[in-house]
């Protein structure tokens, strides 16, 4: 066999591995940008060392390690990342201001397609769509690194304590007192629970339509219906979040009124519905990225809104189109004249 053959071929079993990879990565690091670069370098360090390696293990087991001690090392700098909720108390409607943190602070919404399997048995799908819900990573965030990784992959993908053992180069004694430490910890913060929607079921597509329904027609009565009586709306990169209907549907009207007469586009995010919010043009032509809304629902309510604002950086992850024409319909951004500068303050 040629060498450039045997290339091609590692290179093809290199990337069977690379989206379980992602959500591995996505799972410790809670950001789309770091675990996706967590795994072009397990990659790069996997390609180079091939030679090394000798089959003693898998070469999914051997991803794994190589994957583990990347993502150690980043964590290393010691960034945990969070949502708003983790960081501040919710704010009356009346004393809210916007104060943005940096990037790196905010936990992230990753597409589903880039982290869960294609093809895979259902059960395994709901656990591993279960886990990258913004609220079950967040709740990980406050494990330490090496007790994040043991519970991942224990608990998500199911590794006996062995393999971990082997992985971590420690002991199955170390590995089982690792995980009932980090079950220890989650139980103090437990993650909210979130409703199952793979697929929707007709109920929450009802729910969401009219969802869209009240939200492009700013009909904050037939919101409010919609909405858990203590559901939050948050707004990374701020760290002011709402929550209650008063709070929320005060700052809608408020500050947030500049939405009025948006569209929403429907996608998935972190294994639940999600929106890209598009805005009115400021030059009258059409929609312009305002949002990515990941939407959390609770026996058959919303509970949650998370707009994330930094539109350049998700619409493109997600695919989303830059721009919408009048009637709602994509519009190849590369035919239309240059816009305008996008203002500085950035609203949902």
């Amino acid at each position: 066999m040629s060498e450039l053959a045997t290339t091609q071929d590692l290179d093809s079993r290199l990337e069977q591995h690379r989206r379980e990879l992602t959500g591995y990565c996505y799972r410790m690091l809670g950001s789309a940008f770091e675990a996706e670069d967590a795994v072009q370098d397990t990659m790069v360090r996997a390609w180079r060392n091939f030679e090394k390696f000798e089959g003693r293990s898998s070469l999914r087991s051997w991803l794994y390690r190589i994957a583990t001690n990347v993502c150690l090392d980043m964590l290393n700098a010691g960034n945990r990342r969070a949502r708003p909720m983790d960081l501040t108390s919710p704010t009356p409607v009346a004393q809210a201001q916007l104060n943005a943190r940096p990037e790196v602070t905010w936990l992230e919404p990753v597409p589903d397609g880039r982290v869960l399997p294609s093809v895979a048995d259902p059960a395994e799908t709901a656990v591993e769509r279960e886990t990258i819900r913004l609220a079950f990573v967040a709740a990980l965030q406050h494990l330490p690194p090496k007790q994040r990784a043991v519970l991942i992959l224990r608990e998500v993908l199911a590794w006996k304590a062995s393999e971990v053992a082997e992985l971590l180069s420690t002991t199955v004694a170390s590995v089982n007192s690792a995980l009932q430490r980090a079950r220890a910890t989650l139980a103090e913060s437990e993650p909210s629970s979130t409703d199952a929607a793979d697929p929707l079921d007709e109920e929450q597509k009802k729910l969401l339509d009219r969802y869209v329904a009240a939200f492009e027609g700013y009909d904050m009565q037939a919101l409010t219906a919609l909405l858990h009586e203590d559901a939050t709306l948050s707004m990374p990169p701020y760290d002011l979040w709402l929550q209650g209907h008063d709070d929320i549907v005060g700052w809608m009207l408020g500050v947030g009124a500049v939405c009025r007469g948006s569209r929403l586009v429907s996608t998935v995010a972190n294994g639940t519905p999600a929106f890209a919010h598009y805005h009115p043009a400021e030059d009258g032509e059409g929609f312009t990225p305002w949002a990515l809304m990941v939407i959390e629902i609770v026996d058959g309510r919303i509970s949650g809104i998370n707009s994330f604002l930094d539109t350049e950086r998700w619409f493109p992850l997600f695919d989303l189109p830059a721009r919408l024409a009048k009637d709602g319909t994509p519009v190849d951004v590369a035919e239309q004249p240059a816009e305008q500068t996008a203002p500085e303050t950035h609203l949902p």
